[in-house]
């Protein structure tokens, strides 16, 4: 019987990934046989990519039971964020680093309480700095695995800002992946334009509204200047989120 990639445990995704990986490392390419072998290691690449998107899945499907709020949440930034990357016109290794961290960025949540991520009220300081461990405990559950891209570093470093004020490190310009500098521009943006428990939408024009003032002081100016340029030019809108809906853009 074939197991689906969402049926599969983390640690049995990650055995197969690391048997594909020493299969990989054993095709060697050598005279008449190379074109035989380009096709074996083709399809070995195939299928650990494959296995890392099933490790991927099972974890958003983590965080999804954990709170339907952040599911929807990280489904929503991450087709933004891929859009931004693709007008940005990033290469196709960092649009799927972006498109594999922002299905996942949140990840470390799951170590949140749910009556924390579903208050209704304001967040104390102690609950808030609960809040902000996330990034950190994300980071901390993924750093072991060996994707070939900086996945782990990507949703360290989401909630960063360029002038060094964000959070876990307070790191700064040229120090933050330009992946997570997307992230988080796609992360504000739909968290101010959607419902939250304790507050109804703002609206996507106060949410590119944020980005536009601080932009080259908290955001990215270039990312900042093409997220606004998806909406205004090319009609991008979120869709809402439920159980296993998918989420679209409008493009004229």
């Amino acid at each position: 019987m074939i197991v689906k990639d969402k049926d599969k445990t983390k640690e049995e995704l990650i055995v197969e990934i690391e048997a594909l990986r020493e299969q990989i490392d054993g095709l060697e390419i050598s005279g008449h046989e190379s074109k035989k072998t380009d096709l074996q290691l083709q399809r070995s690449m195939q299928k650990l990519r494959k296995a890392m998107g099933g490790i991927i899945r099972v974890m958003a499907l983590t965080v999804e039971t954990k709170d339907p709020y952040t599911a929807g949440h990280q489904k929503r930034v991450n087709d933004l964020a891929r859009t931004i990357g693709q007008e940005m016109d990033l290469s196709k290794h960092k649009i799927d680093a972006i498109r594999m961290a922002g299905s996942i960025h949140d990840l470390g949540k799951i170590s949140v309480p749910s009556e924390i991520l579903s208050k209704p009220g304001t967040l104390n300081f102690n609950e808030f700095g609960i809040i902000k461990s996330h990034p950190k405990i994300g980071y901390d559950i993924l750093k072991e695995i060996e994707f070939p891209w900086p996945i782990a570093w990507i949703i360290y470093q989401h909630h960063e800002k360029i002038n060094g004020s964000g959070y876990p490190e307070g790191i700064r310009g040229e120090e933050i992946l330009l992946e997570a500098k997307i992230i988080c521009v796609a992360d504000v943006v739909e968290a101010m334009a959607s419902h939250r428990p304790y507050r109804p939408s703002l609206g996507i024009d106060i949410a590119l509204g944020e980005i536009s003032k601080n932009r080259g002081v908290l955001y990215d100016p270039d990312v900042v200047d093409t997220c606004i340029k998806v909406f205004n030019d090319k009609c991008y809108e979120f869709n809402s989120v439920s159980g296993n809906d998918s989420w679209h853009s409008k493009r004229s």
